[in-house]
């Protein structure tokens, strides 16, 4: 079963992600991967933290922005927290923010083919978690614009590739597909 956890900012969705791989573990030990880039930020560090503190001891964590890679070899279910900064780090190491589409849409384009292969083929339980971009305006600076569009086009693609997709708000959450 793949699951794709969607929501705001602090809306829940990463706690509503753990409870549902919990409930699809069976048993078997729960990897976390890490999708994010390293920053070097206090505050960031912070959040990081807390969302180590909430986790299982025994859980497996793999910090990667290769989630093709970690997804093909899982030996059991895992939760992939979050999409969002997945995709950012994909942006800032294409250099989108500077260079014209056409030089890095195509590389971008393919990292999310091989994601969505590899989410399709996988045998085990996966939980993803992503941020919900279509509800706000359209961002006034060129980079908002570029991570919303391709947030937003990410998202649809794994919710493709995914059996159930739950929308989590104010830590509510919706089924809107399964």
């Amino acid at each position: 079963m793949k699951t794709l956890v969607l929501g705001g900012i602090r809306s829940g969705k990463s706690v509503v992600a753990e409870r549902t791989v919990m409930l699809a573990r069976s048993g078997e030990p729960i990897t976390y991967i890490a999708a994010g880039p390293s920053v070097d930020d206090a505050d960031w560090a912070q959040r990081i933290s807390a969302h180590r503190a909430r986790r299982p001891a025994d859980w497996r964590t793999i910090e990667t922005i290769d989630l093709a890679a970690a997804i093909s070899e899982l030996e059991g279910p895992a939760i992939i927290d979050c999409i969002g900064t997945w995709l950012t780090a994909q942006l800032d190491a294409l250099q989108a923010w500077e260079l014209e589409r056409a030089q890095w849409e195509p590389r971008v384009d393919a990292t999310l083919i091989a994601l969505t292969g590899a989410l399709t083929a996988a045998r085990h339980d996966i939980v993803i978690v992503s941020n919900e971009v279509g509800l706000s305006l359209v961002p006034e600076h060129r980079s908002g614009r570029i991570f919303a569009d391709w947030l937003g086009w990410t998202n649809q693609r794994i919710a493709d590739a995914c059996d159930v997709v739950m929308l989590v708000v104010s830590g509510q959450v919706l089924r809107v597909k399964g």
